[in-house]
């Protein structure tokens, strides 16, 4: 999987098409990451004694990492990446640009 945890990203279908935000949490194991803003769900939360009157809470869910493509934000577009070797150290680079991913 290309992205991480911290990546700009730029959701490409769906109904967030074109939303840009950042990864909050990437799990590799089922290809999917959590952006903050996109594909928002309501939970239903049961009374507990640390919330005893429970309620309904927005929060974000996974989104499969086909769905967003890395955001360049030097070139303002969405851009595919690929692998470099520097220094013996192997490193992600814009396809678009030619940029590091930082």
């Amino acid at each position: 999987m290309r992205i991480k945890k911290g990546d700009k990203v730029k959701v490409i279908t769906g109904a967030y098409k074109g939303t840009i935000g950042e990864v909050t949490k990437a799990f590799p194991k089922e290809d999917k990451v959590i952006v903050e803003g996109v594909n928002m769900v309501k939970k239903h939360l049961r009374p507990t004694q640390q919330n005893p009157d429970g309620g309904i809470v927005e929060k974000e869910a996974k989104i499969h990492v086909s769905n967003v493509m890395l955001y360049d934000e030097k070139a303002k577009q969405a851009s595919r990446v690929k692998y470099e070797m520097e220094d013996g150290k192997k490193v992600r680079v814009y396809k678009k640009s030619g940029a590091e991913v930082k």
